[in-house]
């Protein structure tokens, strides 16, 4: 005798069969085809609701997931990566945020996903980060407190003229204070213009900066006309070594989106390429979110310093056992009689003179110490 073959749908035929009999109990049957009662009369209603058909298997797919992102949310995050190509996941989570706190967002591996399926994600080789060899950034407590500058790497605009790109930043807030195309890495140039920003937003204690032109030479110290300008000020400059920009490398960074966002390819001409400095400086400051600063625009951080750019600015000041000289026009002073060379970046400023042993002087100007001075050989050591 051959082996009878049945299946779930058979069986619930069955079932139903033996219900509309009135034969037997709920609970007789239940118990004969080995299934509950809850799952008895389940199948009873469906078939009086809806026939043959309700006894067909039914989807178990779930009718809802919780963690399925939104349509309105997958949009809105679509958008604004092709609007900004360069923000990462937590960048646009971070900008939309506090614009939609109504939202549950979802995580930024989900985001990092949702881009890659789109193809909005370039592949790229992953850098390897090395320490800096050089020594510890200064620390910084609060807005003003130490700032950046540099001169992003010159290029051409379309008429063919050279642009050079002075940036100052502020290291705390990571707030782009200025951003600004000069047709030159000249010292009259960056002063204007830094001089613009003393007056704004008021003066910090230090700024970091390397040793090239303007900021640096090689005069005493790596002095140049405008740290000297600085130091005048109140401001210390903070000399990076040579050939260590991840010394400055927050500003660094920086300088990379600059370059991506506003020089590929170049504008027309410097009064375009401008329009597109200010343009990214608006955005950088007020809606990119920094992740040091846990997703948040730098404007959220950064306030104006209290110490204002003086109206009238004098000469250095020393204390009252210093000897005191003038540096006259070809860069020396006079001291016993007989002329010494400094530096031609210290024309017509104060210098002062600490005698700190017998015949031996340090030379000062303001905070800053330059060299030390044996009046006997009349040599100068650092």
């Amino acid at each position: 005798m051959p082996w009878k073959e049945t299946c779930a749908m058979k069986e619930r035929l069955r079932f139903i069969d033996s219900v509309e009999s009135g034969l037997y109990t709920m609970t007789e049957l239940c118990s004969r085809y080995g299934i509950s009662r809850k799952a008895g009369y389940k199948w009873v209603d469906r078939y009086v609701q809806e026939g043959v058909d309700g006894l067909e298997d039914r989807s178990r797919a779930p009718k809802r997931c919780p963690h399925q992102m939104r349509q309105e949310i997958r949009d809105a995050l679509l958008v604004l990566r092709r609007k900004h190509p360069r923000w990462g996941p937590r960048k646009l989570l971070g900008y939309l945020k506090p614009r939609k706190p109504e939202w549950c967002l979802p995580a930024a591996s989900t985001v990092g996903d949702l881009l890659r399926r789109e193809g909005l994600v370039q592949p790229r080789r992953r850098r390897s980060k090395r320490p800096s060899a050089g020594p510890p950034s200064p620390e910084v407590t609060g807005p003003n407190a130490v700032w950046a500058t540099d001169f992003k790497g010159e290029f051409r605009t379309r008429d063919r003229q050279y642009c050079y790109p002075l940036t100052l930043t502020d290291r705390f807030s990571r707030y782009l204070l200025e951003c600004r195309g000069l047709s030159s890495t000249a010292t009259a140039g960056a002063r204007s213009w830094m001089e613009r920003a003393f007056r704004k937003y008021g003066l910090p204690s230090g700024i970091v900066c390397d040793n090239g032109t303007p900021f640096g030479s090689q005069a005493l110290c790596g002095l140049s006309r405008l740290s000297v300008w600085w130091l005048k000020l109140g401001i210390e400059p903070l000399y990076i070594q040579p050939g260590h920009p991840e010394q400055n490398g927050g500003h660094e960074r920086m300088h990379r989106t600059l370059k991506a966002e506003t020089t590929r390819p170049p504008s027309v001409h410097h009064l375009a390429q401008q329009r597109r400095f200010n343009a990214f400086r608006k955005e950088f400051n007020e809606e990119r979110p920094h992740e040091a600063l846990g997703q948040q625009p730098p404007a959220n951080f950064y306030k104006p310093s209290p110490r204002a750019y003086p109206a009238r600015l004098g000469d250095m000041e020393y204390a009252g056992h210093f000897e005191v000289r003038r540096v006259r026009s070809d860069g020396t002073i006079k001291w016993q009689g007989r002329l010494l060379f400094l530096s031609e970046v210290l024309i017509r400023e104060l210098v002062g003179l600490e005698e700190i042993d017998d015949g031996i002087w340090s030379i000062h100007f303001g905070s800053k110490q330059l060299v030390r001075f044996n009046e006997r050989d009349r040599r100068l050591e650092p």
